[in-house]
Parts: structure tokens; C-alpha cells; sequence
């Protein structure tokens, strides 16, 4: 039995695989490759948006925790319009809104801290009683109302109600610092981030 087959089994040793077999392999061989290096991209080209926007989130509470902490500890709190250099309050009777928020540690009013938005190069930026340099909290901001008084429904106030929640809204074009492009100049059609905050003690 073993001398009888010997033939066959050298013969089928001997034999190798047809052009046409050679062709199909390689042909599922390269659309499994392609494929692979396709999703491969593809999950590279996710991880980069998905980083991108975390980190501009990343940014933007940052940005904001100590203002929430400053806010909560506050004795008084004011909101109007003001810049670097000036802060008017929102009259009594007018809706309690503006681009800028001060902030009373003590009941010392030359003592400060000033929350406002920069009209000049639409930032965000935070100074303490008007000396030295404003600090930039947060870049690329398109709103010019960011603070808002309202009470515990959402309604804008029309005085210094003393239990008021104090809303802070910015709404970016474009993500902060951002460290690679997301199709044309890197922009996002829309980022918001909106908070409300109380003071603890109220008097």
C-alpha cells in the first residue's frame, strides 16, 4: 500500500497553485489590507476631533472654576457692562444682563474682582481691582451678553434680588488653543457652554 500511493503522493507534492488562484488571492489579500489601513484612519482621524473637542471643553471648565468658586463666596455681586478700565451696573427696572460681572469678596466695594467680555478681540477675561493686567480665561468668545441675573425659574431679573442665579453663557466659533485643524481654519459650527451658579450665603 505504502509503494502504490508514493507516486500520487509526489505528484501532488510537485503540484503549485494556478495563475488564476494566485490572481484571487492576491485580490482578497489586497481588499483585506486596504481595508484594515482604511479603519485604521479612519479610528486616527476620530481620535484627533473627539481629542480636540475634550480638550476645548477641558479649557472652558477650567476656565470658569474659579469664577464659580469666586461667585458662590461672594458677598456682593453685580452685574452690568464694563471693561478693563470701567464697570457701570445695570440700572434698577432694566433686565439684569450684560457682558460683565463684578465680584465683592467682602463688603469692601474698592476690593474686586471683574469678569468681562472684550469686545476688541472677543475674549473673556478676568482683572482685580483694576490693577495690573487682565488675565484671558477664554478665547474666541462670539456673545456679547454672557451674564444674566435670573431668578430660580430661569426669568430675568429686574433688580438686586438677593437670591438670584447668576447665568454665564459663552458661546465659542472656535475651539481654545486648538492643537490641530478641524477641516477649513480649524473652526466647529458651534460650542456653548452655559452654567448657572448662587452665592452660599445670602443675607
Amino acid at each position: 500500500m505504502k509503494t502504490t500511493f508514493q507516486p500520487i503522493l509526489n505528484q501532488l507534492r510537485r503540484r503549485g497553485f494556478t495563475l488564476t488562484e494566485v490572481m484571487v488571492a492576491s485580490a482578497l489579500f489586497s481588499i483585506i489590507i486596504a481595508g484594515t489601513v482604511s479603519a485604521n484612519l479612519f479610528g486616527l482621524r476620530m481620535y484627533q476631533i473627539t481629542k480636540a473637542k475634550l480638550g476645548a471643553s477641558d479649557e472652558a471648565r477650567r476656565a470658569v472654576s474659579l469664577l464659580v468658586n469666586e461667585i458662590r463666596s461672594a458677598k456682593i455681586v453685580r452685574v452690568g457692562n464694563g471693561s478693563y478700565s470701567s464697570f457701570t451696573n445695570v440700572a434698577m427696572g432694566q433686565e439684569q444682563k450684560g457682558n460683565a460681572l463684578q465680584i465683592y469678596p467682602t463688603t469692601n466695594t474698592s476690593s474686586y474682582v471683574r469678569y468681562y467680555w472684550d469686545s476688541d478681540d472677543r475674549q473673556f477675561k478676568r482683572t482685580t481691582d483694576g490693577g495690573g493686567t487682565s488675565v484671558v480665561v477664554a478665547n474666541f468668545i462670539s456673545n456679547n451678553i454672557v451674564f444674566r441675573a435670573e431668578d430660580h425659574r430661569g426669568t430675568i431679573l429686574t433688580n438686586n434680588q438677593n437670591n438670584r442665579v447668576i447665568n454665564l453663557k459663552l458661546e465659542f466659533y472656535q475651539i481654545q488653543y486648538p492643537i490641530i485643524e478641524i477641516g477649513a481654519g480649524g473652526l466647529f459650527d458651534y460650542y456653548k457652554l452655559e452654567t448657572r451658579i448662587t452665592r452660599r450665603a445670602l443675607e
